[in-house]
């Protein structure tokens, strides 16, 4: 249960947007990169970042799954 980020991929996938390069323009840490990676949580700040950085809402890059 909890947040994932396949949007995300998704969206940087269709822009050709790599993750490192959205990680070295927005200043990110390599452990966000990788908390990211492995759909784990992020502060509002970096996901308000990422929103920033490619225009959109965050419904647009995660997606809340629940396992139950």
């Amino acid at each position: 249960m909890g947040m994932k980020y396949y949007k995300l991929f998704d969206l940087l996938n269709r822009r050709n947007i790599t993750k490192t390069k959205m990680r070295i323009d927005l200043g990110m840490s390599t452990k966000t990169l990788a908390k990211i990676s492995a759909h784990e949580p992020l502060s509002m700040e970096i996901i308000e970042k990422i929103c920033a950085y490619l225009d959109v809402q965050p419904g647009d890059i995660m997606e809340f799954i629940n396992d139950k």
